[in-house]
């Protein structure tokens, strides 16, 4: 793949047409030049894509579900969890985004748009702000020579102002949590990096929940002579919703200087009467650096008075005061300016911070007031955003320096490809803009509402719980529910190994929401049957919609009913191993020891004929939930069996020697006729159920044996699955899911006739699921098979990132051709998986071939 890799990478910056490479851009990252146009325009999955043979098999769901929709859009005036209706279409315009975890997220496009917003929790809002930008000035001798918007777009609204920046003089290269944006502005031998940093920083508690985000604007002078620079940083009150023009919102300027530092801005009060915050623009005053403001703009018409007040002196007019309410039907924007000089062959630097100050959140059902976590340092009363524009101004660097040790043996390492160097890290996007909330716990919680396992264990109020506070990301923007269990299983990899305190809260809850039980009846979608909300003893399919109350009503998935799926409870338990083998916590060991045991009792009653190996149902009873599967099964029993390993590891460590018999009796029982009845002689069938499809070799076959190897179960401990049968099987895998499908470019689809054609038996069969690929791949790792893992996985990260312009909105699944479905979605996180098994393979824990 290696010429196509060139070739694609070449691609995206064909257009440009300068040879300046900016200050301090890394070499390793996604870049693009600003002029790139995406050739391939693929439209989301509906229901036109289906075949006839599978809209017969879901016409069902199909009738109930428009029935449901309606009542929810219609009559409940709601957001359906999944709007199958309305997908979202495909922008090929964002980049990475700015903000920590849990207090929202702004996202500024790779063109240099502010277009993608998660203010409200949980909720996205996709709409370009125009008025939202950065402006250039040069002056020389008290004349403007050149003043620019830094923007491609050419809007029909403020046509006072100069659009249309040419993007063959621009390049933007992200590596998060930063990214870099190269200007050199045409005919005047300047050049501007703008570098955006957010405080995203591994095993950091406190400023990676900072609401917050900066830009450093790095200036240089190849000219013989000097000149006066400014930067405007120009931002609406709102984010392009209907909320902006309601009246009530005002702006006032603000100075702070504290410990030596002046930070100088303008606070956007967004009054809204649920959720309402406060926007601040800001820049750092520094020797030799001149601030300005425009306190109010309205960002209609031309506004053609604020681009003639910075052409004229370079600055604006600094009014002081409040500016008043705004009438009903009226806009408000702001505008703050930084003006150095740049002596002749010079360079200088000008800093502006954005933040957002929404201490207090509501979720959809207004009925709980929730504390995001960074109010802990900076107070709850909604006026922390002039404190927080200091310490982000004052402390950026050392967020850098921080990110770049974590970052920095990776990238050196000349042995890993520089497509995943950029995957790596660029994927991470989502722990911030996945819809994440991250919220303290009251002092007096119970989570458990006062119930227990029958085994006894969880605390009321876990002490991780009570420090590190309560975390919750979205399956997928378009998929809204917290922390979907089956999904979260893949993404983990990147919690556990970065934030492990959030991989335990997580944990913690989803215990606790085991324990609990709601009796109230709904209608699942698939069966039409109607059941209980959540069964008591088994893990939750979610923890809830943020356009409901999440952690107290779970469960927000309809489709069908997970108390009887047959992976929940098992990810479960290979999670509290895996994640017991990377923290060494034994107090978390020993208080979800009693939840373990009690979600395998659960589970036991799907081995409905006591061989030790669990059946699945005749519907699509996993995470694969629209693809049928009967008898046993290569994925669900391999997790089974994958689950009474630890269970047996685990009750060895807490010296249960009850609990180790039973389960050790399990595990030879049901290793034995995993092996009779699935492996015929090259891989692992899909199931046994006897139809047409019952051989085709699934992708994600081996995601037990994955766990157990990311976990460091070897072979001497516990023989699950035989040596010889994992590498045939993922051998098959390769040769046929991976290198028959899309001449080996676009990763493994999930399933592939013996043949080596896909199977089209369901509307999941034939797809690919990047995050299940990334998955697959850190098995081959596992295994020894290196570069087949690497190869596998880059397919995926080409046709994202590089063929289809889905940067920083990896979806969950494309096909061949067409379509996609599930934009920005969790599972992808599992890339980090792969440097799991990378660093094993270095500390000698993993397979050789």
């Amino acid at each position: 793949m290696e010429a196509d890799e060139a070739s694609t990478s070449a691609a995206l910056m064909k257009k440009f047409a300068s040879t300046t490479k900016g200050v301090g851009v890394p070499e390793f990252g996604w870049r693009i030049c600003l002029a790139h146009e995406f050739r391939e325009k693929r439209k989301p999955f509906q229901a036109s894509n289906v075949s006839l043979s599978n809209i017969v098999q879901h016409l069902g769901l199909g009738v109930r579900y428009l029935k449901w929709w309606y009542r929810k859009t219609q009559v409940e005036k709601k957001a359906p969890f999944i709007d199958m209706i309305n997908s979202l279409p495909l922008r090929q315009i964002y980049g990475a985004p700015l903000g920590g975890f849990g207090g929202g997220t702004i996202t500024k496009g790779w063109r240099g748009e502010f277009c993608r917003w998660q203010l409200k929790p949980g909720m996205y809002h996709y709409k370009t702000v125009i008025a939202d930008q950065f402006t250039v000035c040069l002056r020389r001798g008290g004349q403007t020579l050149y003043q620019q918007v830094l923007s491609v777009e050419r809007p029909h609204t403020l046509q006072g102002w100069n659009w249309g920046f040419c993007g063959s003089y621009a390049f933007y290269h992200a590596l998060y949590p930063r990214a870099w944006t190269v200007y050199d502005l045409p005919g005047q031998n300047v050049t501007l990096t703008c570098r955006q940093v957010s405080p995203i920083i591994p095993h950091d508690y406190q400023d990676s929940s900072l609401p917050a985000g900066v830009f450093i604007w790095e200036i240089e002078n190849r000219n013989d002579f000097a000149l006066e620079v400014t930067i405007m940083f120009t931002m609406r009150n709102g984010i392009g919703t209907k909320d902006d023009k309601k009246g009530g919102h005002w702006n006032e300027p603000f100075h702070l200087e504290k410990e030596g530092e002046m930070v100088s801005g303008v606070l956007l009060h967004h009054c809204t009467h649920i959720n309402p915050y406060t926007m601040a623009i800001a820049a750092r005053a520094q020797p030799g650096r001149h601030l300005s403001h425009q306190t109010a703009f309205s960002p209609t018409g031309t506004c053609r008075a604020l681009w003639t007040d910075l052409i004229t002196d370079g600055q604006l007019d600094s009014p002081a005061g409040p500016s008043p309410p705004t009438q009903k039907g009226d806009k408000t924007a702001a505008a703050v300016a930084a003006r150095c000089t740049l002596p002749a062959l010079g360079q200088n630097t000008l800093e502006f911070s954005l933040v957002w100050d929404m201490p207090r959140i509501h979720f959809g059902s207004e009925e709980r007031e929730h504390l995001r976590r960074y109010t802990r340092f900076f107070g709850s009363s909604g006026n922390a955003a002039p404190e927080l524009s200091h310490y982000t101004l004052t402390h950026y660097r050392d967020w850098e320096r921080k990110i770049e040790d974590w970052q920095r043996p990776i990238l050196e390492n000349r042995s890993l490809p520089a497509w995943y160097k950029s995957a790596l890290f660029n994927e991470l996007y989502f722990l911030s803009d996945g819809g994440t909330v991250w919220v303290e716990v009251p002092s007096d919680a119970d989570i458990t509402g006062g119930l227990r396992s029958e085994q006894g264990g969880l605390p009321t109020l876990p002490p991780v719980l009570r420090e590190f506070g309560r975390f919750a990301y979205l399956e997928g923007q378009e998929y809204r529910m917290y922390n979907t269990y089956d999904v979260h299983f893949y993404a983990s990899f990147a919690l556990i190994m970065l934030w492990p305190k959030l991989e335990l809260s997580l944990q913690y809850d989803v215990a606790a929401s085991v324990v609990k039980e709601d009796c109230t009846q709904r209608l699942h979608l698939m069966s039409g049957r109607v059941s209980k909300a959540k069964t008591r003893n088994v893990v939750p399919h979610d923890i809830g919609d943020p356009d409901d109350e999440p952690w107290e009503k779970v469960n927000a998935y309809l489709i069908h009913d997970t108390a009887d799926w047959k992976d929940l409870n098992l990810k479960f338990v290979l999670q509290v191993y895996r994640d017991y083998h990377l923290t060494h916590d034994h107090t978390y060991l020993t208080d979800l020891w009693p939840v373990c045991q009690a979600v395998m009792e659960s589970e036991l009653k799907f081995d409905t004929d006591g061989d030790g190996l669990i059946e699945n149902s005749g519907y699509a009873d996993q995470t694969y939930d629209g693809w049928t599967v009967t008898g046993p099964s290569a994925y669900c029993g391999g997790l089974w069996l994958a689950s009474v390993c630890v269970m047996c590891k685990m009750a060895q460590i807490l010296k249960d020697d009850a609990v180790y018999q039973k389960y050790i009796d399990v595990l030879e029982r049901g290793t034995a006729s995993f092996e009779k009845i699935l492996w015929n002689g090259k891989y692992y069938n899909y199931d046994n159920s006897g139809k047409s499809y019952s051989n085709s070799v699934m992708s994600d076959q081996c995601a037990g044996h994955w766990f157990l190897r990311a976990s460091g179960i070897g072979d001497e401990e516990f023989q699950v699955f035989p040596k010889s049968n994992i590498h045939s099987a993922l051998k098959t895998i390769f040769d046929l899911n991976v290198m028959s499908f899309a001449n080996g470019t676009m990763g493994a689809v999930n399933g592939m006739r013996p043949e080596g054609v896909p199977d089209t038996s369901s509307v999941q069969s034939d797809e690919v699921w990047i995050g299940v690929v990334y998955g697959l791949a850190a098995t081959m790792i596992h295994e020894g098979l290196v570069e087949e893992g690497f190869h596998t996985a880059e397919g995926c990260y080409r046709t994202v990132w590089e063929r289809l312009g889905m940067a920083f909105q990896t979806p969950e699944a494309y096909c061949e051709k067409n379509v996609f479905r599930s934009l920005a979605y969790m599972r992808p996180l599992s890339i980090w998986a792969m440097q799991l098994a990378l660093e094993r393979r270095e500390a000698g824990e993993s397979a050789t071939p």
